[in-house]
């Protein structure tokens, strides 16, 4: 496909075009398995996979956490995180956390659909919210929750070749998850995972 001629359009045709309904977890499976089953309803999320466009073309927007959170710290992510009872939808949270995180105007961006709700082992039902991000001013990280943000660019995200494999070991059990090294940052954990399913919904693949 012509990657940056038409991308919005294309995407838009194979994103979904309603936000997926949570309901219940019970038929979902997890990224990882937790040692023990949860012992709580699972807490509604959201992320933000931006499309910025730039003179070069489209890139996909990532934060770094700050090392000063506790949960996460240092880990790259999109902007994203809990449903707040103010927010109109799930793009309103989505929105909402861009604008804390990184400063991003929600005029500046254009919902173009949904993914699939992303269950994590840690008990988050994460819907992700892509959009055309046309940005009205420098990103800006917030320093109480990101220490950088950085862009990759569309195409490097779209070839199957810039992804392999992390490993990484939990509770005595080997676990993968997709990787991206990119400028001397590490993409891994459930936003390789969602880089990689969001890949292949854009060129309509079969995830691997």
């Amino acid at each position: 496909m012509s990657i940056d001629s038409d991308i919005a359009s294309q995407l838009a045709a194979r994103l979904l075009s309603a936000p997926p309904v949570r309901g219940s977890a019970e038929n979902l499976v997890p990224d990882w398995q937790p040692p023990k089953p949860f012992e709580r309803p699972p807490v509604p999320a959201a992320v933000l996979i931006a499309l910025v466009r730039r003179p070069e073309g489209h890139t996909i927007l990532y934060t770094e956490r700050s090392p000063d959170l506790r949960a996460h710290s240092g880990q790259v992510a999109f902007p994203g995180g809990k449903v707040d009872g103010a927010d109109a939808d799930i793009a309103a949270t989505a929105l909402r956390e861009a604008q804390e995180e990184v400063g991003m105007a929600p005029g500046d961006a254009t919902i173009l659909g949904y993914m699939p709700i992303y269950f994590t082992g840690t008990n988050y039902l994460i819907t992700p919210v892509v959009a055309e991000v046309v940005p009205s001013a420098p990103f800006v990280p917030n320093p109480a929750e990101v220490h950088s943000v950085f862009e990759v660019p569309l195409r490097r995200i779209l070839d199957k070749s810039t992804y392999g494999r992390f490993r990484i070991s939990r509770n005595g059990r080997e676990h993968s998850t997709w990787q991206i090294d990119h400028d001397g940052h590490t993409i891994w954990g459930i936003t390789a995972n969602l880089t990689r399913l969001f890949r292949d919904m854009a060129l309509d693949e079969v995830a691997a």
